[in-house]
């Protein structure tokens, strides 16, 4: 592949490192698609416990419509990002937006569990396309590190922005519309994107790109996909010979993926990327931080509403303390990362997020206000000094022809993180949850139906006498609360394991010091690291 953008004939590489004008406004527009997605992944937890009244999703279902746009769009990322930096990333960006709005609608108005199920999905595939050309545009709009790094920052906080706005609104909306609503708001965000986007972000992507391989693009979604199904359904269901089929049938697919990219003359993703030690320990970061805070994350506002009984808003509002904390931490990372280093910034936070989840093993009932605040606040600190560093060791160490598919490599890190998160903690919760003891009194078919989930056992208890009705939803709490405990448990265990591993893996990473230039091509078609300027190490 000819590296023509990142070094090409004299002189074009200074004239394309040159700042390109209109570069913040621009990178305005693009954060309005983080902030969709942002948005978009929270309010859907708070209108679980609406969904499950309504739609009567069993549990497995109600995991199903939590994690398929994950899995989807994690089978996706990959051959989205190739395909925007062949088609162009502002036009895979604008078309995403629009199947983005159009979905949004579709699931606003499901009518059956297997429709929102359907909805989200068809979401995933839209929604690949939306966070590796954000990324990738910042990538080719900013050419100075520095500058780069402040724009990456922004984007991580108009994400965790998202996830603020989100349970806020989506709180207001539940407590006057129905639970569609927290879908249509979407249409508004995807309007403005659309057609503003249209006018001031200018095009990019790669000169010279090669063919979009399609059986590449079968290979890596079948594989991602048949492997996480097969994760979540083992640990629910226990080990049978479908869910091995589908585990063996994954590994195959991901391995003939890799081989074939190792042997095509352009590949879908440039497997030498995966060289770095910093790329690839940057990537795990992300994967590991993710699984151990999704599934925590995803039940959290069914404990805020459902077991201590808070109205939508107000759950919304106990949650923000995160994304405050993750926008602030967010936009001073990389000057942090430049002034310590960036493997003490990436495991700091992340053993800090760890700790934090130690505190959420003591949940209960009763926990105050206060308590939760300042647990979820320091959790957003964490994870906000970490992922935005990550993101920009990512895009700092590639080519800026190949930025899309690297930044879906950390795209599909992160929502295969969420999945995987999902499908395993979500099941430790689920296990345990289904083990409370039927109360004296209650019926077995009742008690059935309430270890569906807990939103089965909210409705459930609403139609047996006070006394059975009030017994059987209070079991049915403690059991989710020690279901929670422990899974938050798993989750600090996996968050302070993902902390070790950066403190090795990101030895001597530093953020970039000068425009990217040769050196970084030449990584990325040797798969040798790049020298940069400074002291080879770093504490």
């Amino acid at each position: 592949m000819t590296e023509t953008i990142a070094s090409g004939p004299a002189g074009s590489a200074h004239v394309d490192d040159q700042p390109r004008p209109g570069r913040w406004l621009a990178l305005a527009v693009l954060v309005l698609a983080v902030l969709l997605v942002g948005v978009d992944a929270t309010v859907l937890g708070l209108a679980t416990p609406f969904l499950s009244e309504d739609l009567r999703p069993s549990g497995t279902q109600l995991l199903w419509i939590g994690d398929i746009y994950s899995f989807v769009i994690a089978g996706l990322l990959v051959s989205m990002g190739s395909l925007g930096d062949r088609v162009g990333r502002k036009k895979l960006l604008l078309i995403g937006s629009v199947g983005f709005g159009a979905m949004s609608v579709l699931a606003a108005y499901a009518s059956s569990a297997e429709m929102m199920i359907a909805a989200r999905a068809l979401q995933g595939v839209a929604g690949a396309t939306l966070m590796p050309a954000t990324l990738a545009l910042i990538r080719n709009l900013f050419h100075d590190p520095r500058e780069r790094s402040l724009a990456i920052g922004i984007w991580g906080a108009m994400a965790s922005a998202g996830m603020a706005v989100g349970p806020v609104l989506g709180g207001f909306l539940l407590g006057h519309f129905w639970w569609g609503s927290v879908f249509l708001i979407n249409l508004p965000v995807m309007a403005l994107l659309v057609a503003v986007g249209a006018k001031v972000i200018p095009e990019s992507r790669n000169p010279d790109p090669g063919p979009w391989d399609i059986p590449s693009v079968g290979l890596s979604l079948v594989g991602i996909v048949a492997v996480v199904y097969a994760i979540k359904e083992a640990a629910v269901e226990g080990y049978r010979w479908d869910i091995a089929l589908a585990g063996v049938l994954g590994v195959l697919a991901l391995i003939w993926f890799v081989r074939r990219q190792l042997t095509l003359p352009s590949p879908l993703l440039n497997m030498k990327l995966f060289a770095h030690r910093g790329f690839s320990g940057a990537v795990l970061a992300d994967l590991l931080t993710i699984l151990g805070l999704s599934g925590l994350v995803f039940f959290l506002s069914q404990f805020l509403q459902m077991v201590q009984q808070r109205p939508p808003l107000n759950a919304g509002l106990v949650e923000l303390p995160a994304a405050i904390g993750a926008v602030g931490a967010g936009l001073a990372a990389g000057w942090v990362a430049r002034k310590l280093s960036v493997r003490i910034v990436v495991a700091g936070g992340l053993a800090v997020v760890g700790l934090a989840l130690v505190g959420c093993t003591t949940l209960h009932a009763d926990t105050g206000t206060a308590a939760l605040c300042f647990i979820l606040f320091i959790v957003g600190v964490g994870a906000g000094f970490s992922f935005t560093v990550t993101a920009d060791v990512i895009l700092s160490n590639v080519p800026k022809e190949e930025a899309g598919a690297a930044s879906a490599v950390s795209e599909t890190a992160y929502e295969l993180g969420a999945a995987l998160g999902i499908a395993l903690l979500g099941s430790i919760v689920t296990s345990i949850y289904r083990g409370f003891p039927t109360p004296g009194g209650v019926s077995e078919p009742a008690a059935d139906a309430a270890r569906e989930s807990l939103g089965g056992a909210v409705e459930t208890a609403g139609q047996l006498p006070g006394g059975q009705g009030g017994a059987l939803l209070k079991a049915a709490q403690e059991s989710f609360v020690d279901g929670v405990d422990v899974a938050a448990g798993v989750g600090a265990a996996v968050l302070l394991a993902a902390a070790g591993a950066a403190w090795f893996l990101l030895r001597g990473q530093e953020l970039g010091s000068s425009p990217a230039g040769a050196d970084t091509a030449a990584f990325a078609t040797s798969g040798q690291e790049p020298q940069r300027p400074g002291p080879a190490e770093r504490p």
